[in-house]
């Protein structure tokens, strides 16, 4: 059995951004060179999410102001935020996005339906965040 594991790292410019690792997880794929198996890709950031979807824009601007609805920005909102930090709105942004994706690896690709696509999403964004890729197989 191969394995792979990498970290991906970002520096997101916003608070909140949704970015296509797509290309980078199927560069680590061919380089792990596995065939057949499976690859986990997780957040390894309470206030970043890993999820699947489709790269449509309109579609990732619904999202944000869906998320901004359930759970708003605001310093004052949230018990959270009375240790000091601001940020209660990004975990609670995580939980509903989700921790990791796990997609399987069918002749040294990854195995996706149509139009689904690997994102990184980011709730709490302005500084060093990392990606988990681990890839394990034939």
């Amino acid at each position: 059995m191969k394995s792979l594991t990498e970290h991906l790292w970002f520096n997101t410019k916003n608070r909140q951004e949704f970015i296509n690792i797509t290309p980078k997880v199927e560069d680590l794929v061919k380089k792990s060179g596995v065939k057949e198996g499976l690859c986990l890709v997780n957040a390894m950031h309470i206030t970043s999410s890993v999820f699947i979807n489709d790269d449509e824009i309109g579609l990732h601007q619904d999202f944000s102001k869906w998320l901004e609805g359930l759970a708003p920005y605001g310093k004052d909102k949230y018990k959270h935020n009375l240790s000091g930090e601001d940020n209660a709105d990004s975990h609670l942004k995580r939980t509903v996005m989700g921790r990791e994706v796990v997609v399987a690896i069918t002749g040294g690709k990854l195995d996706f339906g149509p139009w689904e696509q690997i994102f990184y999403g980011e709730f709490d964004g302005q500084r060093k965040k990392r990606v988990l890729v681990k890839i394990i197989g034939d």
